[in-house]
């Protein structure tokens, strides 16, 4: 009874959004990517996390690295578009060159005119500055402050409610028919708190509700995460069959569905032949772009062209559901503008 939202200044103001971008996101682990997107030596992404420009690197050694997006000698943004195949990192600016391990490797001019060297300048301490990177399920996680609790102990509680999904076995999709985008004129809380609810469902999901009703939902809290889970999952099928599922999952897990808002900015939803991974993006204060991976049970469902027209029928269907839920949140979104909401109930 006593219940209220946020006030209004929380989805609209932009001071309060940068204090978000200080305050949590740059101090908590956030979701930036999987690591299908850079699965070989010398993929390189650029994200932004908390306002910041960040690198996401595959060293020859296959690890995956993370940096501070810009050049140590002027500040320049090493890297705007995702790339593959590269050897190292060079600055557009002045022709600065890191290794893939961040190292500073060539500074052409620095003592002068043909002089690549100069007797007052070192290379080792100006080398890219490192930034913690996770991995849980193929989802690539920041730490910025380098301070937040290991990301196995944030995660943990969602490995413990899923102990029976073997993720090992999973696999990203196609990416042409496994991933989708969207972006919402709206505050990622609302994303976020849209997601956690299935009181909408009849109203706004009506092809979803007429197999997986409200009343076959319940709700979910956790220490890290809320969401909601199904009684009532049905498998895509076509003509061409169905995707194989995932084996030794209780009998709840094969009829049902659950999915959960990671906190601050992640979907995850498991089905016993599929889970997806959505990715919040927080652009500005009335503005989220949310990135949407699909993946499959084993190499045969998830690339095999055989598989193609489920993968792009599960797709359609995802999307369909994701797009729906936009005019609300942005309808939402408007509605903070008004004095006459006080937070809701």
């Amino acid at each position: 009874e006593a219940a209220r939202g946020l006030p209004n200044a929380c989805y609209t103001d932009a001071e309060f959004f940068r204090f978000e971008q200080r305050r949590l996101f740059a101090r908590h682990w956030t979701a930036v990517g999987v690591g299908a997107e850079i699965p070989n030596p010398g993929d390189v992404k650029p994200v932004s996390v908390a306002g910041q420009p960040v690198i996401l690197v595959r060293g020859r050694d296959g690890a995956l690295r993370g940096f501070h997006n810009v050049c140590s000698h002027r500040g320049m943004t090493l890297v705007t578009q995702p790339c593959n195949g590269q050897a190292g990192l060079r600055c557009p600016s002045h022709s600065w060159a890191y290794g893939l391990d961040g190292a500073l490797k060539a500074t052409p001019f620095v003592g002068g005119a043909g002089q690549n060297s100069h007797p007052d300048f070192t290379k080792a301490d100006k080398g890219l500055k490192p930034v913690r990177v996770g991995i849980f399920w193929d989802i690539v996680f920041v730490d910025l402050s380098g301070e937040a609790p290991a990301l196995e102990e944030w995660m943990r509680p969602v490995a413990e409610r899923w102990h029976y999904y073997d993720a090992s076995r999973m696999r990203h999709g196609a990416a042409e028919d496994s991933t989708g985008q969207f972006t919402l004129q709206a505050n990622w809380k609302l994303a976020m708190e849209n997601f956690c609810e299935s009181y909408h469902l009849p109203w706004i999901h009506p092809g979803l509700n007429s197999y997986s009703r409200l009343e076959d939902h319940y709700h979910i809290f956790g220490s890290s995460f809320a969401g909601q889970g199904s009684r009532k999952y049905s498998p895509v099928e076509s003509g061409n069959g169905h995707f194989p599922q995932l084996t030794g999952l209780p009998p709840e897990a094969v009829s049902g569905a659950e999915y959960l808002a990671v906190f601050p900015n992640l979907w995850l939803g498991a089905q016993c032949d599929h889970f997806y991974a959505v990715i919040l993006d927080p652009v500005a204060p009335d503005r989220v772009v949310e990135t949407m991976h699909l993946y499959y049970v084993g190499e045969e469902a998830a690339q095999a062209s055989g598989y193609a027209p489920l993968r792009e029928q599960n797709k359609r269907l995802w999307s369909q559901v994701f797009l729906e839920d936009v005019g609300v949140v942005e309808g939402m979104q408007r509605g903070r503008a008004s004095p006459a909401f006080d937070g809701g109930c």
